[in-house]
């Protein structure tokens, strides 16, 4: 029958595979050279570009509005694909999706129509949202000061995932009376300055890097309140994270069949003669296959939690809102704490397969485990895993938002604090 790159399941639903053809070439030309863009740290200008021709950008927009109507499961498998390809792509565009989440969510007007049409044009969002230093738990160093008619925009911040591609970013603020804000800012405003200094041993070409606002110029209607966030953006841009993962475990599923297949060296005392009969080293392939199918079936079913939350908020039941909200959080924890187990132990167990020359630079397979392990050390595991605890044996209502911070604040405002996680 000759060789099979796995097999990973249904498709989310009968109209995808008509959606991910629009993209599968692009995504086959992002996977080519994946390895030398690693080794030397070339951004992903150029694939940010065939993406953004091909409008990816725009999949969830409703097709009356030029988009692509994807439902969220689709949109989730997609990401899945192209994290398979390449998975510093999906992280930075994650906060992009999260911003698009939230326009889709705003009533009908020309604040909607306005960002839709820009991201159906092809406008990518990046973020500036997360400070470290001297930043505390429930504020914003970085300010927006001034009148309504003239207002500047000062401060730093760090872990701007995919800014450094976009057109647009969303600022995380205080303003002069405290009150939390999103501002919206051109990436190519006066005073914006975006480096690429994130030194992390995984996604390096995220771009997750510092941006700074110096005095930077701001029109009133660049200015959002919190009260136009999505409240199941957290579980939404979790689901990023989680489809990443899966598509880093699937992309080395197929990578380890491919150096079996290829593979002439073996031991004296090996099961056969190549290892690609040698039923011991076909086991570990077919366990990390088997890994890398169930990490995307929990992707798939925990996209479903989310666009039922994404759903109920046209029912018009304010209890069955807010009770898919939870589910959707706390489905989305679950799938967190399993698929982060199951993509590492899949992107480690390769090498048991392979000989001493798997560990190649050239090769770059250590690159899986690297990226997968960057991924997995976002919203701490233990955290999760606590809440899905509290939840089934309290009924305690999950966190919605965080934020990482210096100082320490009382449980119940630390949980109220609202990070604006797009």
């Amino acid at each position: 029958m000759g060789h099979s790159d796995g097999v990973w399941g249904t498709d989310p639903s009968a109209e995808y595979e008509q959606l991910a053809l629009r993209f599968r070439s692009v995504f086959d030309r992002i996977r080519n050279n994946s390895v030398q863009r690693e080794r030397e740290r070339k951004l992903l200008y150029e694939e940010i570009e065939w993406l953004r021709e091909a409008g990816i950008g725009a999949v969830r927009v409703p097709r009356e509005e030029g988009g692509a109507g994807a439902t969220l499961p689709q949109l989730f498998n997609l990401l899945l694909e192209l994290a398979e390809a390449e998975s510093n792509l999906p992280q930075a565009l994650r906060i992009h999706y999260g911003f698009v989440e939230r326009i889709l969510n705003l009533p009908k007007g020309e604040l909607r129509e306005k960002w839709l049409k820009r991201i159906v044009d092809g406008d990518l969002i990046g973020n500036a949202l997360t400070e470290i230093g001297e930043a505390k738990v429930g504020s914003y160093a970085t300010k927006l000061t001034g009148n309504k008619e003239h207002l500047l925009l000062n401060g730093t911040k760090y872990y701007s995932t995919g800014t450094i591609y976009s057109d647009w970013i969303v600022v995380s603020a205080s303003d002069e009376d405290e009150n939390l804000v999103s501002v919206i800012v051109s990436s190519q405003a006066d005073g914006v300055t975006i480096l690429d200094d994130w030194d992390g041993f995984g996604q390096t070409l995220t771009g997750s890097g510092t941006t700074t606002f110096l005095n930077t110029p701001i029109q009133k209607n660049e200015v959002l309140d919190t009260e136009t966030s999505t409240r199941y953006g957290t579980a939404f841009v979790q689901m990023v994270h989680l489809a990443t993962l899966a598509g880093i475990a699937r992309a080395a599923a197929k990578e380890v069949t491919r150096e079996v297949g290829k593979r002439q060296r073996t031991y004296s005392h090996a099961a056969a003669s190549r290892s690609s009969e040698d039923p011991q080293v076909l086991q570990v392939v077919g366990a990390v296959h088997s890994l890398a199918y169930a990490a995307g079936a929990l992707v798939q079913q925990a996209a479903e939690s989310v666009q039922r939350a994404y759903d109920s908020r046209t029912y018009g039941d304010a209890d069955y809102e807010e009770l898919a909200n939870i589910e959707a959080e706390i489905e989305v924890a679950q799938a967190q704490t399993v698929i982060t187990k199951l993509t590492l132990d899949a992107t480690e167990l390769i090498f048991n397969a392979l000989g001493a020359s798997a560990t190649a630079r050239s090769k770059g397979l250590d690159r899986y485990w690297r990226n997968a392990r960057t991924i997995a050390s976002h919203n701490p595991l233990i955290y999760k895993e606590r809440v899905v605890g509290d939840y089934t044996v309290n009924g305690t209502s999950p966190p919605f938002a965080w934020r990482t911070g210096n100082i320490h604040l009382p449980e119940g405002d630390l949980l109220a604090a609202s990070h604006d996680s797009t």
